[in-house]
């Protein structure tokens, strides 16, 4: 049974920083891609960025470039996402998602090409 349960959200004043992690369980963590996607109300789930199973590739939403950073510890069987310069319209519920990827193939950026979702983690920045 694959579980990944997220972490760290919160209430940040913009400008702040927030530390996501997520720990997953139940699956060979190295052979699957991880990714951040986001959601908030009224809008489709998008994604913020992920890491390929190995670590060499990443790819990060165009709005988040620069401030967020991916990554992943494959001993812990983890993967945090630092958000530096939140802004409000980072405000979102956050989910961690895992996509299998046995090449390390360039990291799907749909929603529908991941198999597990965590429950989701509260994120608002206020302004």
């Amino acid at each position: 049974q694959v579980v990944l349960v997220e972490s760290g959200g919160g209430l940040v004043q913009a400008g702040g920083s927030l530390r996501l992690s997520c720990a997953a369980s139940g699956l060979t963590f190295r052979s699957y891609t991880m990714g951040w996607f986001r959601q908030a109300p009224g809008k489709e789930r998008e994604v913020v960025a992920a890491v390929t199973g190995n670590g060499g590739r990443t790819y990060y939403a165009d709005s988040v470039k620069g401030r967020f950073t991916i990554s992943r510890d494959n001993v812990k069987n983890t993967v945090s996402l630092q958000m530096d310069r939140l802004k409000p319209e980072d405000t979102a519920v956050y989910y961690c998602a895992a996509d299998l990827n046995l090449r390390d193939s360039i990291p799907p950026d749909r929603a529908n090409e991941y198999d597990y979702w965590g429950q989701g983690t509260q994120v608002t920045v206020s302004s």
